[in-house]
C-alpha cells in the first residue's frame, strides 16, 4: 500500500506517485512524444487508479486539449475518482501555434475550456504552467485566486517558478504546490527551491523523475536513434552524446540496485526523488497499462544510505 502525504497547506492527501498525461496527448503539437493510441492511454490511466494512484496531472496544452479529453473518458469508467490537476498559461491559436499568456481573461477562458474538456465542476489543483510573460505573473495569480474564490478550482499552484517568482505571488494568495523538474540528472532544485517550499509549507510534485524515459531501464541507443521525427526528445542533450552513454551506464547501476528488491531502474530513479523531505509526490507518465505496472513499486520503495551514496558517487563522475 502506498502511504499518502498531505499536499502543502491543502486538505488533499496524495499518493507518492501521480499519473502524468503529457505523452498521451499524442503528436499533433510541438512537444509531442510521437503517435499514441487513445485506447492504450485510457487503459494506462485506469490501471494507475486501480493500483492505488489517487491523482492525475495533465495540462490543457498537452495534445492541444486531447490529453484532458482522454482523462475525462477514463474518469467515466472509474468507480473512485482521483484528484485532477491541470495547468494554464500555454495557449494555442488557429494554426495550433503555442504561445504564453498570463492575462486574467486568458486564464479564465482556459479554465472554462479545461472544465468543459475534463467534464468536472471544479479542478482540484490548477497550476500556472510557466511563469511567462514574467511581467504578468501578478495579474495571472490574482485571477487564479479569483477562480479559487468562485469555486471553479479548489487549490492553486505553480509550475516552473523560481524562488523569486514565488515570493512575488505569495502575498496575493497562498501557493498550494510547486511543480519543478527533478531527477538525479537534474538536481538543481535541491539548492534553493526545495528548502524554500519546506519552509513555506508549499507542497512539491516533481515532474520528469525518470528524465522523460531516460532512466526507465527501457532506453537504448538503438531506440534513441529510431525516435520518430515528431518526438521532442530527439533535440534533448540527455539523449545525445556524450551524455547518452553516461546516462545509460547510470541506468545499469540503477538496475543493479533495484534487482535484489525486485525493482526496475525507473522505480529506483523515482524513489530517489521521493527520498527528499520536501517532495510530496512524483509525476510519472505512462502510455500503456504495462508501463504503469513497471513503475508503481516506486510508491512504497525506499533506498538505503549505501544505495544512495553509490548513486551520488556515480553522478559526480559523469560528463557535464
Amino acid at each position: 500500500m502506498m502511504q499518502t502525504r498531505q499536499l502543502g497547506n491543502t486538505d488533499m492527501t496524495i499518493t507518492p506517485i501521480g499519473f502524468g498525461s503529457w505523452a498521451i496527448g499524442g503528436s499533433n503539437w510541438a512537444y509531442g512524444w510521437g503517435a499514441q493510441d487513445d485506447g492504450d492511454a485510457i487503459g494506462a490511466i485506469e490501471r494507475a487508479v486501480e493500483l492505488g494512484v489517487n491523482w492525475i496531472d495533465t495540462a490543457a496544452v498537452y495534445g492541444l486539449g486531447h490529453s484532458e479529453e482522454l482523462v475525462a473518458k477514463a474518469l467515466k469508467g472509474l468507480k473512485q475518482r482521483p484528484y485532477i490537476f491541470t495547468k494554464c498559461s500555454l495557449v494555442w491559436d488557429r494554426e495550433n501555434l503555442v504561445g504564453s499568456s498570463l492575462k486574467a481573461e486568458s486564464i479564465r477562458r482556459e479554465c472554462e475550456g479545461s472544465l468543459k474538456r475534463l467534464g468536472v465542476d471544479a479542478i482540484d489543483l490548477y497550476q500556472i504552467h510557466w511563469p511567462n510573460p514574467e511581467v504578468d505573473i501578478e495579474e495571472g495569480w490574482q485571477e487564479m485566486a479569483r477562480l479559487q474564490q468562485e469555486g471553479l478550482v479548489r487549490h492553486i499552484g505553480a509550475s516552473n517558478f523560481t524562488v523569486a517568482q514565488l515570493r512575488r505571488v505569495i502575498p496575493i494568495a497562498p501557493v498550494a504546490s510547486l511543480q519543478p523538474p527533478y531527477s538525479m540528472l537534474r538536481p538543481a532544485v535541491e539548492k534553493e527551491l526545495l528548502p524554500f517550499c519546506m519552509e513555506h509549507n508549499i507542497g512539491v510534485i516533481v515532474y520528469s523523475p525518470m528524465l522523460s524515459g531516460m532512466l526507465t531501464g527501457a532506453m537504448t541507443k538503438e531506440r534513441v536513434a529510431n525516435f520518430p521525427a515528431d518526438d521532442w526528445r530527439r533535440n534533448n542533450k540527455e539523449f545525445q552524446e556524450p551524455r547518452l552513454s553516461a546516462n545509460l551506464e547510470l541506468v545499469e547501476l540503477l538496475k543493479r540496485i533495484g534487482a535484489p528488491h525486485g525493482r526496475s531502474a525507473g522505480e529506483v530513479a523515482i524513489s530517489w526523488t521521493l527520498r527528499h523531505p520536501a517532495v510530496t509526490g512524483a509525476i510519472v507518465g505512462g502510455r500503456t497499462a504495462a508501463q504503469v505496472e513497471g513503475i508503481i513499486g516506486a510508491g512504497s520503495f525506499r533506498l538505503n544510505e549505501e544505495e544512495l551514496s553509490a548513486i551520488e558517487q556515480f553522478i559526480a563522475g559523469m560528463p557535464k
